[in-house]
């Protein structure tokens, strides 16, 4: 039977105790009704899972011991870093939530020309906080051990600016498609997938000023939501670890 994976945001190392963090206990207890002696696996980020043994179960909370560490290998070769044009509400959180699925590095929420949602400042610190939870519970879902970086909203010509790698964006009407990188070297690439309302004549040059090439995924408009999570599956298979 596959041991529930439960993020804890603090180091761990085996023969230690530590007391489990509220949302985990809750997690653990309520919903999975686990009890003394239960084990249950732990992970911080760090590139290994923790298996634990838990020791204390009240209403108080949960205590557990770190059994042992084991390294985990499932992070794919290609380092993909997702340039996202801000979505409404659960679209980005879908996006959010797949794209960490499919094996993205980074993702870098921007906001363009085009852009439907504005995030002022103070909500923009709070979507953060709930985009990068939404990030480790796929992490928790999927099995990585290594948590994707979600960098702070900016603008699209900054981050465009700091792209790693080759930066790819989609275009329906791109001399050149995605399979044409099948047999190319590709360690690291920067893709930058539109917002609901598409890339701007001035979004473009942007993204052209920084070096991003247009690729085509074939001869239809996809969605904010499909373009990024479809384009990531053919990447990870024509240079990364869905092969």
């Amino acid at each position: 039977m596959r041991l529930t994976r439960c993020h804890i945001a603090q180091p761990l190392a085996p023969g230690s105790e530590i007391t489990l963090p509220e949302d985990v206990s809750a997690h653990l207890l309520r919903v999975l009704r686990l009890s003394p002696g239960d084990a249950c696996v732990l992970f911080n980020g760090d590139g290994h899972d923790y298996d634990a043994r838990l020791l204390v179960a009240d209403k108080r909370g949960a205590r557990a011991e770190i059994l042992a560490a084991r390294p985990v290998a499932n992070e794919s070769p290609l380092r993909i870093t997702l340039l996202q044009g801000i979505a409404r509400g659960e679209k980005m959180d879908f996006i959010l939530q797949k794209a960490t699925e499919l094996g993205v590095a980074r993702i870098v929420p921007v906001d363009s020309e085009r852009s439907e949602v504005r995030l002022p400042t103070a909500r923009a610190g709070k979507r953060l906080v709930h985009w990068r939870q939404v990030v480790v519970s796929a992490c928790e879902q999927s099995g990585r051990a290594w948590v994707p970086e979600v960098l702070p909203p900016q603008p699209l010509a900054s981050a465009a600016a700091q792209r790693e790698g080759r930066g790819f964006l989609l275009d329906p009407q791109a001399d050149a498609s995605l399979a044409a990188l099948r047999g190319t070297p590709l360690a690291a690439c920067t893709l930058a997938i539109g917002p609901e309302g598409g890339w701007s004549p001035r979004d473009r040059a942007q993204l052209d000023a920084a070096g991003f090439s247009g690729l085509r995924l074939g001869p239809r408009v996809l969605r904010t939501e499909t373009a990024g999570l479809a384009a990531i599956a053919v990447l990870q298979a024509l240079a990364g670890d869905l092969g």
